[in-house]
């Protein structure tokens, strides 16, 4: 997928309130872009990081600019959360994700009280897939989450459901870091999640984890990594 174009490199003075961040820019401006990510961003919102962001004249949008990209050590990182989905969507369609070659695909199908991410289909099969966004990493494993998160224990609960009632279930982690060489729970911040996730799987939920490689042009899903539970 192709970033937006042009981007303006900077370096992050402060992320706060969620959806905000201080940037000075490169020519000496300091600029407050908006940022589309309701995690912690632990890691990546670190002031004095490299940032890439993205300008947008449109007079309706209360802020210009918007974080694109983060570097993390010798890594640009993803950190827009709603461009996730889309990156799946393209690796569906490419035929990139090797499980799902040739599936029919829709997006936010409806199931329980949740929408998921995902709704595949081929012949007989049918495949509910919840994308997670993973911009944590300790040393060369990749973690999720970044914060308790409630609504990915939901989401877990609803996939588990899913698997009892015939579905094929995929919990998908699209890994950002490109460091990565593996992927494990983030016990150590919401230990529930971990449980919880162990639980789905025993019970037939199927964990896979992608390694997205990103460019200050380009983003795309690259290659398998292995879950480790």
């Amino acid at each position: 997928m192709q970033l937006p174009h042009p981007l303006y490199p900077g370096r992050l003075v402060r992320r706060y309130q969620r959806f905000l961040a201080d940037i000075k820019l490169d020519n000496g401006q300091l600029i407050t872009a908006h940022t589309p990510n309701t995690g912690s961003m632990l890691q990546c919102a670190v002031p004095g990081y490299a940032v890439l962001v993205s300008a947008n004249d449109n007079p309706k949008r209360k802020l210009k600019f918007t974080l694109e990209l983060i570097r993390v050590g010798n890594h640009w990182v993803d950190t827009h959360t709603q461009r996730s989905n889309h990156l799946v969507e393209e690796a569906l369609q490419q035929g990139w994700i090797e499980e799902f070659v040739n599936y029919s695909i829709q997006r936010e199908a409806p199931y329980g009280a949740s929408r998921i991410d995902f709704f595949l289909q081929k012949d007989a099969q049918k495949v509910l897939l919840e994308v997670k966004n993973v911009t944590l990493c300790d040393r060369l494993t990749a973690k999720f989450p970044d914060a308790v998160t409630l609504r990915g224990q939901k989401h877990l609960r609803e996939l588990r459901s899913a698997r009892e009632e015939g579905y094929r279930a995929v919990i998908f982690f699209l890994v950002q870091r490109g460091e990565a060489m593996c992927f494990s729970p983030a016990d150590e911040i919401d230990p529930a999640y971990g449980r919880l996730l162990r639980e789905v799987v025993a019970a037939g939920v199927e964990p896979l984890a992608y390694r997205t490689r990103i460019t200050p042009t380009e983003n795309r899903v690259a290659r398998r990594i292995p879950v480790v539970l």
